[in-house]
């Protein structure tokens, strides 16, 4: 009797275990279910963590945001896989349809959002100063700073970081510092400049890659045609050759700051500035803005010609001239409309 009471008992234990064991399992098998579907997002959200923030507070924040149901099974999955509580301080982009274990093995990893910052050819160093300034998670180190600091902390041994910056699209993540930018687009300008002195025509009038640097501001502001700038090259460079004076008026335009106020007038040409190349000799002594790569090889590789003038069109394209009778004429066609 003592025997059937005890193989009923071990029976019994056993039915338990295994029943216990089953739901164990299912437990695991919904709780990875649960963490494998998408999260309830509408739209690309961006999610800060923040220092110190754990897998179990980030599910309660997508809890209370209505992206989950229940926070319970992450906190069970994280229980079986604690590598997934290893969460990373930052800034990261949760996308539509993206499931709960895909979003916290993301920020375990590290991925953050890199953001966007864009410097286009012909901007200004004051515009990148305001760019970066409303530039979404970039730590703001330079908003009060005055030219002279700003020329140490990149080691600058000129007048100004104006011409000496790389135009383009930069990414960064949550809390660069904009110096840091500056440094990386300063970094591939002295890369670029260098590399394409090397390449340059030896008979360009440069004595200088940073004289060549204010040529190349020059030619990008006066031409949006990246076809046109060789060209324009050329009548600068035969300008400089015969002792004209560059008589150019983005230069006025930049010597003038901000009195300029859309139009130049005969007064602006008049008025001697350190940039006004109607009335100085050569070359003015800064860039007048941030040249891309078109105009750097435009000034060290200009398109051979016998032009001394050009004018607009009217149209974002020249008129080239060879005396300065035909230009005149060019003038009267496409300024003057006779």
């Amino acid at each position: 009797m003592k025997l059937v009471n005890m193989k009923t008992i071990a029976i019994s234990v056993v039915a338990l275990a295994l029943i216990a064991i089953i739901g164990v399992v299912g437990v695991v098998q919904y709780g990875a279910y649960q963490v494998n579907q998408p999260l309830t997002l509408k739209n690309e959200t961006l999610f800060e963590v923040k220092k110190g923030q754990s897998s179990r507070k980030i599910a309660k924040s997508f809890e209370q945001n209505g992206w989950i149901d229940n926070r319970f099974w992450l906190k069970v999955y994280t229980r079986l896989n604690p590598e997934l509580t290893a969460v990373k301080e930052g800034v990261y982009l949760i996308k539509p349809a993206q499931t709960l274990l895909e979003t916290i093995t993301m920020i375990v990893s590290g991925k953050e959002h890199q953001f966007k910052i864009t410097f286009i050819e012909g901007s200004k160093f004051t515009d990148w100063l305001e760019i970066m300034n409303n530039a979404p998670y970039l730590e703001h180190s330079l908003a009060s700073s005055d030219i002279q600091s700003i020329n140490q902390k990149l080691s600058i041994d000129k007048e100004s970081p104006e011409g000496l910056l790389f135009p383009e699209t930069y990414a960064y993540t949550a809390g660069t510092k904009d110096l840091e930018i500056l440094k990386r687009a300063q970094a591939k300008m002295e890369a670029y400049i260098t590399s394409a002195w090397e390449k340059r025509d030896e008979s360009v009038p440069y004595k200088t890659a940073y004289e060549a640097l204010i040529m190349a501001s020059i030619i990008e502001k006066e031409t949006g045609q990246v076809e046109e700038q060789p060209l324009i090259s050329s009548v600068f460079v035969n300008r400089l050759n015969t002792n004209m004076r560059l008589q150019t008026d983005p230069t006025v335009i930049y010597g003038l700051g901000d009195v300029y106020r859309g139009d130049i007038t005969r007064a602006h040409l008049r008025q001697k500035t350190r940039y006004n190349t109607y009335r100085i000799n050569g070359l003015p002594p800064t860039p007048i803005a941030m040249p891309g790569k078109t105009a750097i090889d435009a000034t060290l590789n200009p398109a051979s010609s016998d032009y001394y003038y050009f004018v607009s069109k009217g149209n974002g394209w020249h008129q080239f001239s060879k005396t300065l009778k035909e230009h005149n004429k060019a003038v009267a066609k496409y300024q003057l409309g006779q």
